[in-house]
């Protein structure tokens, strides 16, 4: 178990919840600027979609966002008192929460607008450092379900310990607790694929930006050798290097 996992939720809010307008802002300004996306569920978690933060306006206490595509998700958003967002910018767990959300148009499209968080959870597990995988180079996980059918899903993010997948249709009587057999995936200029099972960790809805449902299934890596965990390693290095000196050149 690791050390995190052993903290209460009230260890955790200490060493790891920012409070303060100013830090607060600081770190969502940071975010807009790289363009990390985030999901919000509302509606007590019945309902997810995903967004971008686009600006932070100190001067009115003001956190603006993308909206959805569908006109009915944004509706139902705008009667929802609590927005709960969740996103791993850099591969660092961040989590927090606005009250009620306004129309306004930014950059001359229609957004959101909500008050500034007064805090921010900010965690991460260093042992499963996760990344999210290039849109431009996307990597295509294969594995076997115990019926013989193929999974072939593209890849969203990835950690030494799993993968977290994107199907546009939910595959049938899929539940986390499943196990996969003789699964695999190529990264990026390997000579090789990597072999291994995995277990189904999560299957979770949510909306894109352009208002069509989509799931997000979370997958463990079992029986991944050494070896192989360490080229995910190097390739998780290289894709946190190459986006650094993007950054730097900008």
């Amino acid at each position: 178990m690791s050390q995190i996992a052993q903290l209460s939720e009230a260890e955790i809010e200490e060493r790891f919840l920012i409070r303060g307008t100013r830090p607060v802002a600081f770190l969502l300004a940071g975010f807009t600027r790289t363009s990390d996306q985030f999901s919000v569920s509302f509606h007590d978690g019945e309902e997810m979609m995903l967004t971008t933060l686009l600006a932070v306006q100190m001067e009115r206490g003001v956190l603006v966002f993308d909206c959805s595509g569908s006109d009915d998700i944004n509706k139902r958003f705008q009667q929802s008192a609590r927005h709960v967002f969740s996103g791993r910018p850099g591969g660092i767990q961040v989590q927090f929460s606005t009250g009620r959300a306004t129309e306004t148009i930014f950059g001359g499209s229609k957004a959101f607008a909500a008050a500034l968080p007064d805090a921010l959870l900010r965690l991460q597990r260093r042992e499963t450092f996760r990344i999210e995988t290039p849109i431009g180079k996307p990597l295509q996980f294969f594995g076997r379900r115990a019926d013989g059918s193929l999974l072939n899903l593209p890849a969203h993010d990835m950690s030494v310990a799993g993968i977290g997948t994107t199907a546009s249709a939910l595959p049938e009587a899929l539940v986390a607790g499943e196990r996969l057999e003789n699964c695999h995936f190529a990264l990026p200029e390997d000579a090789h694929e990597l072999f291994f099972s995995a277990t189904v960790r999560h299957v979770t809805s949510q909306f894109g930006r352009n208002g069509l449902q989509q799931w997000r299934i979370g997958l463990h890596f079992e029986n991944m050798p050494a070896i192989e965990e360490n080229r995910i390693q190097r390739y998780i290095a290289r894709v946190e290097r190459e986006r650094h000196e993007l950054v730097v050149s900008r």
